[in-house]
């Protein structure tokens, strides 16, 4: 626990000190939950992460996913990513293609971009799309917000679960609430650390 609330100082410290991402804090999202450290990259209504009913990423998100692999290389644990869409349908001439593919192919290119920031291939033990089954805003199924991937830095009793092939739903056990405790990056004070 304690590793894994240190990756969350680096994490916050690293997006406020990279002025390329630091515009973007308000979208990259960290809380501690019964799997692990939680690291979500949401949606913002005028700024998406990808093209729009594509798994293309725009290239800001690159940036953010590059870096969170950089600083993810730097700790033992496993790494599991899910993809959300929102509950507006996909629209497509491919025939039986939906939401839950285009989640599924998001984490995958999410994934690939760790990878390329330096985060090891092998970290990885778990890729999901989760369509908008698990809505970050339950009272909107259609607020951009619900469109994010979701990155877990797994402890211990995590990786177990998914490498036997259990694992669970990305809910904060204590709360039943996929968004519970969170809070976007704040930038620290100039004068004094950020108290966590």
């Amino acid at each position: 626990m304690a590793k894994l609330k240190e990756l969350k100082e680096k994490i916050e410290s690293a997006i406020n000190k990279n002025s390329k991402l630091e515009q973007f804090k308000n979208q990259i999202l960290l809380d501690i939950t019964s799997e692990g450290l939680r690291i979500q990259i949401v949606d913002e209504k005028s700024r998406p992460m990808f093209k729009i009913g594509k798994s293309e990423l725009e290239p800001y998100t690159k940036e953010i996913l590059q870096e969170i692999g950089n600083t993810l290389n730097q700790l033992p644990n496993k790494v599991s990513l899910s993809g959300h869409t929102d509950a507006q349908p996909y629209s497509s001439d491919r025939r039986g293609f939906s939401n839950w593919d285009l989640s599924a192919d998001r984490a995958n290119a999410s994934r690939r971009e760790l990878t390329v920031g330096g985060m090891d291939e092998a970290k990885v033990v778990r890729v999901v799309g989760l369509s908008s089954a698990v809505l970050f805003d339950k009272t909107d199924p259609f607020n951009p917000v619900n469109r994010r991937i979701s990155i877990i830095v797994m402890n211990k009793k995590a990786e177990e679960a998914a490498q036997h092939d259990g694992g669970t739903v990305e809910l904060d056990a204590e709360n039943g609430d996929a968004k519970a405790n969170l809070s976007p990056i704040r930038a620290a004070p100039a004068a004094a650390p950020a108290a966590h």
